[in-house]
């Protein structure tokens, strides 16, 4: 069985930027952490990527903040992430969840079972987003999230989220969790 990690979304603008909070800065050195301790060729990241055209989107509509923007700095891996994983297979998604690495994983598991871990951001909306995809894709396929490597829009919706993922049958990876 080969362990791979999901790293989600761990851009500026997520971290410090347009719409960072104080617990996303606070689990940037626990992920780098948790990245160094996988194998290079088992680590994927997702890229939260809109264009110019973001506030006429459907999701600008109901989230009038632009961020993450194609190639701004808000868009960029935020550099201590990006170092702890210079070989990491990274897919950029337009949505809260990627159909691209779904099948990426899919195919993956197909030549070898995996077990995935997650971490980043948000819990709430891009990390339970992927991790609820991934299981409905590979229902037989161990899912972890990492509570302390994540970080939701509030500390009450990471909680929620947490809960959700944990109905669904998405494991936690910490002792004593919900």
């Amino acid at each position: 069985m080969k362990k791979v990690l999901v790293v989600v979304d761990m851009q500026n603008d997520f971290i410090d930027g347009a719409l960072g909070t104080k617990e996303a800065q606070e689990i940037v050195g626990r992920v780098a952490e948790k990245i160094r301790s996988y194998p290079e060729d088992c680590v994927y990241a997702t890229r939260d990527t809109h264009e110019e055209d973001y506030l006429e989107t459907n999701e600008g509509k109901n989230l009038p903040v632009p961020h993450c923007i194609r190639e701004s700095e808000g868009w960029q891996i935020r550099k201590e992430i990006q170092e702890a994983m210079p070989h990491a297979v990274i897919v950029d998604k337009p949505s809260f969840a990627s159909l691209e690495l779904a099948d990426l994983l899919c195919r993956e598991n197909e030549r070898e079972e995996l077990e995935i871990e997650l971490v980043g951001l948000c819990t709430d909306i891009c990390v339970v987003s992927n991790a609820l995809l991934l299981k409905a894709r590979l229902p037989e396929t161990k899912i972890s999230v990492d509570p302390s490597c994540c970080a939701g829009v509030t500390p009450e919706s990471h909680e929620a989220a947490l809960l959700t993922m944990k109905m669904c049958q998405i494991a936690q990876t910490e002792e004593n969790r919900i």
